[in-house]
């Protein structure tokens, strides 16, 4: 039963884009005939108004009458370009993640079951909601011991069970597309399920919210100009989290940032070379830095909140991140083409001086234009379509920090539209290469060898007793053969006959649809 309520969960879903015109939007051009037919039937069912809206606002306005777990899946799928395309996921990045509010009533419930105490014994004052989004919502408060003006953001209501809930829907969906359409087997669509599920898990975990914060405040301590709000943990559970009240001017209200006096081109400037220092030097940066998100106080700090998404780099992808800006920084293209074969990102069997051909067609052109047409997230999307040329592997964590690159930068030309991108970048870049890669670099990295050979040789032990192992069990198997067991044998009949009778089912789901909806357009407009 479950997954024929995710087919039609599914079917749904389908009529809803269709009908808020987000099927008619794409182009039919390059569609097969039977793809064409269903465009067709597609752009009969959407309404008339949809047709005046832009993309972004179909989709946003399909997706929030959808519910939450789809508005978090298209802001999931805005940094997979990889997989939906770069103008869709273009378009999923303008997505506005605006619910209607849950009664305050119910945030105080929430907060009692997670606490473990009423809410009313804790805040003098508790405000109606401010913020209202797909996981949770914001309310302003007043702590009751010290009457500190704080921020709550309380877990939605019964989110979970609703999760769990639509993800078995996206696996179903994941499952049909890697079974009927081969072309998609290459973007593995479960793995992609699996992960929304597990980003999923996370952000529904205030805990892990708050610990985000806490683990990036301690990085930033002794940063000039940029810091996260202070967690308060004593009024943070599973279900709510407690942080300072943040007073500041919203960072794209650059009219009341002039009126206190702060200077926009120095918050640019101070905003990109932050987000560099924690990407490279800390290889933890926050990914969803949009305007509402940063705030600037009266001493002109910056201010980031809402961490529920981060993103990680490793030593190796840092490295890889500050050669390929250094290089184009410098125009030195052959070594920043070495290094991507060096981690193992382009394979071998190409020509590293035919790649270095490739960067330099994307960072000539950039050097001859004016400091504020350089765009560095124009830069790494330029580059990932190069890659592709040369089998790169899809890299998630880089999607991300592309993604996060674009936010960020588009924040930093709404302060100075003539920012320039290498000036600023240059020095926080440059800084990193000299501390990695000199001799500080070399003594750090021999450390880490030798580090990693002490735990190789303690695990030396455990190894040799794994071998002796699968020696004897090799050695079993070619005396007697690879044999299975009446359950697995049982087991693999059961899983084929499932698989063959949900797929006529779901084309049958497929096909009623279909007829569905041209019997509701054709009584409903």
């Amino acid at each position: 039963m479950g997954t024929v309520s995710s087919l039609f969960t599914l079917a749904r879903a389908g009529y809803v884009l269709a009908r808020e015109g987000v099927f008619s939007a794409l182009p039919a051009d390059a569609l097969p005939p039977t793809a064409r037919a269903g465009h067709f039937v597609a752009r009969m069912i959407a309404r008339r108004r949809a047709a005046d809206a832009e993309p972004s606002e179909r989709l946003s306005l399909a997706l929030n009458r959808m519910g939450p777990s789809w508005v978090k899946l298209g802001q999931f799928l805005a940094t997979r370009p990889d997989v939906v395309g770069s103008q869709i996921a273009g378009e999923l990045a303008l997505l506005q993640d605006r619910m209607r509010p849950f009664a305050t009533a119910q945030s105080k419930e929430v907060i009692a079951a997670s606490l473990g105490r009423d809410a009313d014994t804790v805040f003098d004052e508790f405000s109606e909601p401010i913020a209202a989004a797909s996981i949770a919502q914001v309310h302003k408060a007043v702590k009751r011991e010290t009457g500190e003006h704080i921020a709550v953001k309380v877990l939605r209501p019964g989110i979970r069970t609703r999760f769990v809930r639509d993800l078995d829907t996206f696996f179903v969906a994941a499952r049909l597309q890697e079974r009927f359409i081969a072309a998609s087997r290459r973007l593995r669509p479960m793995a992609v399920a699996e992960t929304l599920a597990q980003s999923a898990r996370i952000e529904m975990d205030m805990r892990l919210e708050a610990a985000a914060l806490s683990e990036m405040a301690d990085n930033v301590a002794d940063d000039p100009g940029f810091r996260l709000p202070r967690v308060d943990w004593e009024l943070t559970g599973r279900d709510c989290l407690t942080l300072e009240w943040i007073d500041g001017v919203k960072i794209t209200d650059v009219d009341a940032l002039k009126a206190a006096g702060h200077d926009p081109k120095k918050l640019a400037e101070t905003l990109m070379q932050s987000f560099l220092r924690h990407t490279l030097r800390d290889g933890f940066f926050h990914a969803d830095m949009h305007p509402g998100n940063l705030f600037v106080e009266a001493d002109g700090a910056i201010v980031a909140v809402d961490l529920g998404i981060a993103g990680r780099l490793g030593r190796k992808e840092r490295r890889f991140l500050a050669e390929i800006l250094y290089g184009f920084i410098s125009r030195g293209y052959r070594r920043a083409a070495q290094v991507h074969f060096d981690a193992g990102y382009v394979p071998l069997h190409h020509d590293v001086d035919s790649f270095a051909q490739a960067l330099r067609a994307i960072g000539e052109p950039i050097h001859g234009q004016s400091a504020g047409s350089i765009s560095m997230a124009r830069l790494l999307t330029l580059l990932f379509e190069v890659t592709e040329l040369f089998d790169m592997q899809t890299r998630p964590e880089l999607l991300l920090l592309q993604k996060t690159m674009v936010v960020v930068e588009g924040v930093a030309r709404s302060l100075d539209p003539d920012f320039n991108m290498w000036k600023v970048s240059e020095p926080v870049v440059g800084e990193w290469m000299r501390r990695n890669l000199g001799p500080a670099g070399a003594l750090e990295e021999a450390g880490l060898g030798l580090r990693a050979v002490g735990r190789l040789a303690s695990s030396l032990p455990e190894m040799a007793d794994r071998a002796q192992s699968l020696s004897g069990e090799l050695d079993r198997m070619s005396r007697e053969g690879l044999r299975f067991d009446t359950e697995t044998a049982e087991r693999i009949g059961r899983a084929e006959a499932r698989h063959t009778r949900w797929g006529r089912i779901a084309l049958w789901v497929i096909a009623l649809t279909a007829a569905m909806a041209l019997y509701l357009q054709y009584f409903a407009d």
